[in-house]
Parts: structure tokens; sequence; C-alpha cells
């Protein structure tokens, strides 16, 4: 098979399991390694919080790997500084300014995930036809979905089974070995990523005949671009609903690891990180994508207007198992997944309408932009609340903490009650007609 025409079986599974894991360390995996290494819930949210911002202001330097280089070139030299990041990280775990120099190396992790997510999304599109991809958007999601579970899971189980083995050396060096340790295979799988896909990837004409266009050139179009979103019918409506959506669920992301971490004596679960890793990490990606699924299905036949409200409600309404769990602080593990599971799976549904209505805001001319522009709205609802999420737990205590969280979600009510949505939108074609 040529260069140009290699089968998408070859690349497309391992380019987005690429894509997603990345991600998941950047906003997870991380929260959960500072909070075995005793980094406190205030420093932990906020800095952690701060490397959504690559995602934030994605859209605005998207235009340049248009410009500069082949999107091929991106994806494996993004790779490659990936990997080297990710070794970075690993390096400084055991040193004495850890915290500082580990996330350093996050931040460059960060910046270059997002600006593979740019490079990567562009050659889908150049790679294959339509056709092609429309059949492979399921495939990408999977493999997208098997790296959240990959990041939250296995490895959290890996890094709790270092933790506790006796080949890392005495017991007080173990938890910072087991990270770096974990960190260190990642570095090498993505070292591995990058050489494989510097084969294994095709050379579509698309991707090498790009026009090319002057600096100047692209300043001119993304300011239209910029200008026709924000001059958009109900644009503060538009804008108020994709910040504060998930007002309730920022903030309880971001506390929800630590929680289980933390022992019973501060109101936390007591739980280990293996089991952290196969709760939240294991079942509670499962039953997201599961909801996810589901929802995606009744908004196919309903249209989303029709599921609006049921969605908002399933996207904050089960966050009261965190409530229930603070206080009750049960010994059941079986009662803890399901909590947990049922809280994502909420998240799954009520997430499909959030999608769906920023895809239908972006409807027009430049839908691609806008709608990046909307992703870009969602990642800075995620990081302003989070940032100060241990801040509040560490003021109210847990309990406290997620009682203020469900008050969070009173907004998003608000907004969806003044919001518009075409009736007809998200039916299939097919269903309308019958």
């Amino acid at each position: 098979m040529s260069k140009r025409n290699r089968s998408p079986w070859a690349w497309i599974p391992s380019l987005y399991f690429a894509e997603g894991l990345p991600y998941v360390v950047v906003m997870t995996v991380a929260v959960i390694m500072y909070k075995r290494l005793d980094i406190s819930n205030t420093d932990i949210a906020l800095y952690t919080s701060w490397l959504y911002l690559p995602w934030v202001i994605k859209p605005f330097w998207s235009p340049f790997v248009d410009i500069i280089k082949s999107k091929r070139w991106w994806i494996i030299s993004m790779q490659l500084l990936i990997g080297a990041a990710l070794a970075g990280v690993a390096f400084t775990i055991p040193t004495t300014n850890f915290f500082q120099a580990s996330l350093a190396f996050l931040w460059l992790l960060a910046f270059s995930s997002a600006t593979h997510d740019i490079a990567a999304d562009g050659f889908y599109m150049h790679a294959l036809d339509e056709n092609k991809q429309a059949f492979f958007i399921g495939i990408r999601s999977t493999f997208y979905r098997i790296a959240m579970l990959t990041g939250q899971g296995l490895l959290i189980i890996l890094a709790g089974y270092f933790e506790k083995t006796k080949l890392l050396g005495s017991t007080e060096n173990n938890i910072p070995m087991a990270w770096s340790l974990m960190f260190y295979i990642l570095a090498a799988g993505f070292l591995l990523f990058c050489l494989y896909h510097k084969f294994a990837l095709p050379y579509p004409q698309e991707d090498e005949d790009r026009e090319v266009k002057s600096f100047s050139g692209v300043f001119t179009d993304f300011a239209e671009t910029f200008r026709t979103f924000f001059i958009k019918k109900d644009i503060l409506k538009i804008v108020g609903l994709i910040l504060v959506y998930r007002l309730g669920e920022s903030q309880l992301v971001k506390m929800a690891s630590p929680f289980l971490l933390d022992p019973k004596e501060v109101g936390g679960l007591g739980l280990t990180t293996s089991n952290v890793g196969l709760i939240y990490g294991t079942i509670g990606i499962i039953f997201l994508t599961l909801g996810g699924l589901l929802g995606g299905y009744m908004a196919s036949k309903n249209g989303l207007r029709y599921w609006l409200w049921p969605m908002v409600i399933a996207i904050n309404l089960p966050n009261l198992v965190y409530v229930y769990l603070s206080y009750a602080l049960p010994d059941s593990f079986f009662l803890i997944c399901a909590s947990v599971a049922v809280e994502q799976f909420g998240y799954g549904f009520g997430f499909t309408a959030y999608m769906l209505y920023q895809i239908y805001v972006s409807e027009g001319k430049h839908k691609t932009a806008h709608f990046a522009f909307c992703t870009g709205l969602m990642a800075l609802g995620m990081m302003i609340p989070g940032m100060m999420s241990g801040w509040l737990q560490e003021l109210l205590g847990y309990q406290h903490f997620f009682v203020w969280v469900m008050i969070c979600t009173i907004p998003s009510f608000i907004m969806v009650k003044l919001i518009h949505v075409d009736p007809k939108f998200g039916i299939k074609s097919d269903d309308h007609e019958k």
C-alpha cells in the first residue's frame, strides 16, 4: 500500500489513543499524584486548573498550525515533545522542589497536547473523504475513551501497585518513586507512538498542498470569524450557558479524587490509590461512556430541545451522591462504586446536550472556527471555578463543599430557561420525515 493511501485502521486507533492520554494525565492523573505527594487541596485545584489554559486559548493559535508546516509534521513533533515533557515530570518528582518543577513540565505537556489535538483533528479531515470520516468517527471516539480508561484507571492502579512494592527502596520513598516510574513508562510509550506514527501516518495530498497564507492574512481571517461569532443573536445567553452549564461539576471534578483519597479523620473516604483508579477511573469512565451513548441516541430521536431539561437535570442532580457520601462516610466498596457510577452516568448523559448546543450555535459560514470558540469557552468554564474549588473545600470541609456544589448547579437551570433551541435540531432526517 502506498504512503498516500495507508489503511485508516493502521493509524486512527493509535492516533486518538495518543490524543486522549496526555489530556487525562494533565486533568486527572496530576490531581491524584499531587494528592498522594501531600500537596494541599488548595494548591492542587489552583495550579492544575491553570493547566486548562492551553485548551481555553487553543482557537487563537490553531490558524498558525494550519500555515506552519504540515499537520503530519505537527503530530510527530508534538508526540516527541509530549514524551519529553512526561520524562521531565518523572525526573523531577523525586527532587526537593518537585511541585514547581513538575508543574513546569506539565505546562509543556498541556500546550503540546492541545497543539496535538489541533493537528490530529485537522489531519483526520485531510486524510479521509467524507464517507470514511463518518465511518471512523465512532472508532476515534472509542479509542479516545480507551485512553481515558487507561489514564484514569490502569495508570492509577499501576501507580498504586508501585506504591506498595518493596522493589523501589525504603517505604518513605515509595510514593514519589512509584509515580516517577509510572511517568517514565508513559514517556517511553510516547516515544514509541512518535516512532510508529512517523512510518504509519499517510501523506495526504491536501495536507502537503495546504494553502499558505501570510500572517496578516491569518489575522484578518481570525478577526472576521471572531467578529461574526460575537455578533450572533443572543450571544450573551449563549456565552452564559456555555460558561455555567458545568459550574457545579467543574468544582466537583477537582475534589472528587482528593475526597476519595483523604482519610476519614478529615472527612474523606480513606481509599487506596489503586481503589480510586478502579472506582473513578474504570467504573466511572465506563458509566460516563454509557451515559454519553444513551444521550446521543435519545437526542437523535427527539432532538436537543426535547431532551434539554432532562439532560441538565441529569448532569446536576446526581452530584447529590457526594453530599450523601461525605455525610455517611460508608465503608461499603460497592456503595461507593454505585454512587460514582450514578454521578458519572448522569454526567455523560447530560454532557450530550452541552455539546449539541455548541454545535447548534456554531452553525453558519464559519462553523468550524465558531465551534472552536465554544470549546475554548467550555474550557474557561471549567478552569476558573476549578481554581477556587480546593480553597473552598478546605474552608468549608467536604460536607459543606458538596452542598455548595449543589448550589452552583442553579445557574445552569436559569440559563437553560432563557435560551432558544430549534425543536427540529438534532433529529435524524429520516425520523423527522416519518
